[in-house]
């Protein structure tokens, strides 16, 4: 496990950086320090031994796939009092929760994104494992930036009808996926 400290040398910690602790597969915990504002793209992507994660409530800034390959987390969960971000049933969002901004790669079964997401962001669910089919949000319209990337389990895929943007990479090495059925919009 890992502690992120309040100051370094006399100076406020107040960021990790992108692919700072990427691939660091028996890293089993962090806690962060209370001076943390910033996450950077794929600070934790590939800690295989991660299981769960709890934010504090002065991070104010996360990058894309700040956990993705990370395949045995099962929750992220966020401090009540961030005015950034927050979380349902171990997922991340922002704090409104109209975008979902990345699903833990351990979490197992099948999940219905809630009704007030309208965008899936980058990254969301890639390497996602054990994702059985792609997530149903009446209201997604937005799919992000290799949101499913190297979701194996994924074998077809419906997007729903309100869905008016795919982003680039959005299945990429989906290896299983037979079919996609995509939406007259």
């Amino acid at each position: 496990a890992v502690a992120i400290p309040d100051t370094l040398s006399g100076l406020p910690v107040n960021g990790i950086a992108s692919y700072a602790f990427y691939n660091i597969s028996n890293l089993n915990g962090v806690t962060f320090g209370t001076n943390v504002t910033s996450i950077g793209d794929s600070a934790f992507a590939s800690c295989t031994s991660l299981t769960n994660v709890a934010l504090p409530k002065n991070v104010t800034s996360i990058g894309a796939g700040v956990f993705e390959d990370s395949d045995s987390l099962t929750a992220i969960t966020v401090d009540p009092l961030n005015l950034t971000y927050s979380s349902a049933d171990g997922v991340l969002f922002n704090k409104s929760q109209t975008t979902l901004i990345e699903y833990p790669g351990g979490k197992a079964g099948s999940y219905t994104v809630p009704d007030s997401v309208t965008n899936i962001g980058r990254s969301a669910f890639t390497v996602c494992h054990g994702l059985p089919g792609i997530p149903r949000g009446p209201n997604v319209a937005v799919i992000g930036d290799f949101a499913f990337s190297v979701c194996t389990s994924l074998t077809a895929v419906t997007l729903g009808t309100n869905v008016t943007s795919l982003g680039q990479y959005a299945f990429y090495g989906c290896t299983h996926l037979a079919s996609v059925t995509i939406p007259d919009k």
